[in-house]
């Protein structure tokens, strides 16, 4: 096998050992060289001790999701030995520790096998335990560099960086680097079929996981409370929007901070402080996974009911119950859509990359301050855990905070009449005030009872019909509000389309290319929000089929799609992808050229002339 700047490294490790950095150190010298990666951290959900990898894709192309199968296998485990050997691609490579030797039947006849005594040079270097562990994963580093033309200068300048002002432990990763760069130059042919050459192809992009960024979205968006619980894949959020609230909320003379985070004792807890917080003027917002979501189900419907804004960032991991607490999917769609009892609808964000992280992270506060109810940003393990390399965050510092309708204390004094859930634009959305904006009147009318358009406690059927009917009006108001969804046309006349959100994107752009060099053309469309802009349902309106792509078991977009357009369930293929592991391109390639002929899609030519 042989390939420049386009192929996949998997790392194999135990959990615990060490090799996380050594890896990443790996994908942030090819970045240093200008070629973009995309890499994929995929671990257990214990402390130590089970088997963990690291996916790093180079693509010279810019393609950032997974591609699917392996070019060059580290394989460190051998509790995962057979299944590792197994994922390599036939002309592929195994680099391993040969310092205990292995039968030959332990290898495949087809690929190449690259062996080398990490153990062994370990032992006799070094005489500490685990620095002898720590250290071997920055000797295949140093290997690795040789093999693939890694600059080591590159790599020299990362440890620098990343050990400065810890010289004590610099000099030893810099020695053991070279130590294995010097072994494979000495030992191995240099380099292999795999290389990277340097480019200019990274520009101004940022490497950063959706989480921080997120977090740091929260804080441009104007958010002062974040009451969570911990839970993975979520933590490292409500931890980013603490980092940044640190830098960006403290007082600079007094060293007040002017920003409160409160870890809850639970799910419950958090959602309702977030709702207290934000019915009392702050914006607010909790940072949970599935599990949360469920237990958050009855303070959802109040915020919803009441209308007092709240905005709950869900990093979508596998279920149901525990599930994998550390895999990813888009598990989590309907149970926002539509999340508490009673009739809900819920505003929804399904950012692509960690850019819209922060940008969907900020706009999600002035939407829930507009419309007044609930908004999940879904985001999922893999955006939020994962760095992504991205375009750099951009804001616009004369931009203000859209608060939505507040009655003020003057128009209140002036006797203008307000009623709570009093529908006086047109749009659904009626005006609500601040605690504290007057001595008497405005603030202290709230319920989460069926009540009448002045706040009235009322169970007449008729008053109840007229606020439900209000809410859904304001919800129809939402669709101009949310970000519209992105099309993007096949290169001929088609009637097959495909629609897809969130994190499958970057896997979804490789495998259309690749589907239309085969000469498959199929319109495209990603999904950015619910509730669905007009523009979702012409788009399925103007093809006989369309392919909904998503991971998930139960093909959930493809049901909101259905329930919100009374769309024929026929017209609407699913294409499902629920192993935990980030769906890749060839995934995708393969299902959609796999279930196309069953679906007898007419070329467009020809289905115009009939």
């Amino acid at each position: 096998m042989t390939a420049t700047n386009d192929f996949v490294v998997k790392f194999a490790n135990v959990n615990g050992s060490g090799s996380a950095s050594a890896n990443q150190l790996f994908a942030k010298s090819i970045l240093r060289m200008g070629i973009p990666i995309a890499s994929r951290n995929i671990f257990p959900s214990n402390i130590q001790g089970l088997p963990t990898w690291f996916e790093v894709r180079v693509s010279g192309a810019g393609h950032l999701g997974r591609r699917g199968g392996v070019d060059l296998m580290v394989a460190m485990n051998p509790q995962t030995w057979d299944r590792d050997i197994a994922e390599i691609d036939p002309g592929g490579y195994l680099l391993y520790d040969s310092t205990r030797p292995m039968p030959n039947s332990r290898f495949r006849e087809d690929i190449n096998v690259i062996g080398i005594p990490l153990t062994q040079m370990c032992n006799a270097a070094y005489t500490e335990a685990r620095q002898r562990q720590l250290l071997k994963n920055i000797m295949y580093v140093g290997a690795l560099s040789a093999l693939l033309q890694i600059e080591p200068a590159v790599i020299e300048t990362l440890l620098s960086e990343q050990y400065k002002g810890k010289e004590k432990l610099a000099k030893p990763n810099h020695d053991a680097f070279m130590m294995g760069r010097e072994w494979a130059l000495a030992n191995l042919q240099c380099p292999i079929g795999l290389t990277l050459e340097r480019a200019d192809k990274v520009g101004e992009r940022i490497y950063v996981d959706g989480n921080s960024a997120a977090g740091l979205g929260a804080v441009y968006g104007g958010a002062t409370v974040c009451a969570w619980y911990p839970i993975t894949p979520s933590t490292s959020l409500a931890e980013g929007f603490e980092r940044y609230a640190r830098r960006f909320r403290t007082d600079a003379e007094t060293g007040k901070k002017r920003y409160a985070i409160v870890q809850a004792e639970d799910e419950l807890a958090s959602i309702g402080m977030v709702i207290g917080a934000a019915w009392n003027g702050a914006r607010a917002f909790t940072a949970t996974s599935g599990p949360g979501i469920s237990l958050m189900q009855e303070f959802v419907g109040l915020s919803y009911f009441a209308e007092i804004p709240s905005v709950i960032f869900d990093v979508q991991r596998a279920g149901p119950s525990t599930g994998m607490p550390t895999r990813t999917q888009q598990s989590d769609v309907l149970a926002a859509a539509y999340a508490s009892h009673g009739d809900t609808k819920h505003i929804v964000l399904f950012p692509e990359d960690p850019h819209e992280c922060f940008t969907f992270g900020a706009d999600a506060f002035d939407l829930a301050d507009r419309l007044q109810q609930p908004v999940f940003v879904l985001l999922d393990l893999d955006i939020g855990m994962n760095d992504w390399l991205c375009e750099p965050f951009d804001w616009d510092d004369a931009r203000q905070m859209d608060r939505g309708k507040v009655m003020t204390e003057a128009e209140l004094e002036s006797g203008k009449t307000f009623g709570r859930y009093l529908d006086v634009d047109g749009d659904g959305i009626p005006y609500r005030t601040y605690p504290g904006t007057h001595p008497s009147k405005g603030a202290f009318f709230t319920r989460g009872t069926s009540r009448d358009r002045f706040a009235k406690y009322t169970e007449v059927g008729a008053a109840y019909v007229d606020n439900m009917q209000r809410l859904l009006k304001k919800f129809e108001t939402a669709k101009s509000l949310v970000p519209r969804p992105v099309e993007r046309p096949a290169s001929q006349p088609t009637r097959t389309g495909v629609l897809y959100y969130g994190s499958s994107s970057a896997a979804m752009k490789e495998a259309l290319a690749a589907l239309e060099a085969e000469g498959i053309h199929l319109d495209a469309m990603r999904i950015r929000a619910f509730p669905f802009h007009d523009d979702v349902m012409e788009f399925i309106a103007r093809h006989d089929k369309v392919f909904i792509v998503e991971q998930n078991r139960d093909a959930q977009l493809r049901t909101l799609v259905m329930n919100e357009g009374g769309i024929a369930p026929a017209r609407l293929v699913p294409v499902l992808h629920y192993d935990g592991t980030p769906i890749t391109a060839r995934f995708i390639h393969a299902a959609i050229a796999e279930k196309l002929p069953s679906l007898n899609v007419l070329p467009f030519a020809g289905a115009a002339a009939e």
